[in-house]
């Protein structure tokens, strides 16, 4: 697998836009962990099912793109999964069960959602109005086509997105 880095430059409400996609991404990850303690038996594809429950039942969820909402789901499913392993090898110390997130930091989207335009400008495609965001980096995407590309993910951080 191969990340690639790149800052994006857009506008006071593009950054706002993302601020509450990274918001209801979280949203959807500690309801899909509420659900989990909630009802037992639950596997990962039930998590996948419940995001459209979510959907329907909150209008700001149904802004976010599905695939979006499926990988916060994932992401919950994975801290289940990882503190179940933890267990079953007997790890020494805590096995750390999951916890809900109060400050998360991004969003990912799989396949849809977004479009690279060019090797410098991506356009997301969800009702959150993100828009078009220019990259910034040293990366020559022309290199890579568009089915080579399997996630891209928005991070918050200190210097930027």
């Amino acid at each position: 697998m191969l990340v690639l880095e790149f800052k994006v430059k857009g506008k006071p409400h593009q950054y706002a836009a993302i601020d509450e996609a990274i918001r209801t991404a979280q949203f959807v990850r500690n309801k899909a962990l509420r659900y989990w303690i909630d009802n037992r038996g639950v596997n990962k594809y039930d998590l996948n099912k419940y995001c459209r429950v979510l959907a329907r039942e909150y209008g700001f969820a149904r802004e976010l793109n599905s695939t979006a909402r499926q990988a916060s789901a994932e992401r919950a499913w994975s801290a289940i999964s990882r503190f179940f392993e933890n267990c079953r090898k007997s790890v020494p110390g805590k096995k750390g069960y999951p916890k809900f997130k109060k400050n998360s930091r991004s969003v990912e989207y799989k396949t849809s959602g977004w479009k690279l335009l060019d090797p410098k400008h991506i356009v997301f495609t969800d009702k959150k109005n993100i828009g078009r965001l220019k990259l910034v980096g040293t990366w020559d995407l022309a290199f890579y086509s568009t089915e080579q590309i399997k996630r891209v993910r928005l991070v918050r951080r200190a210097d930027g997105y």
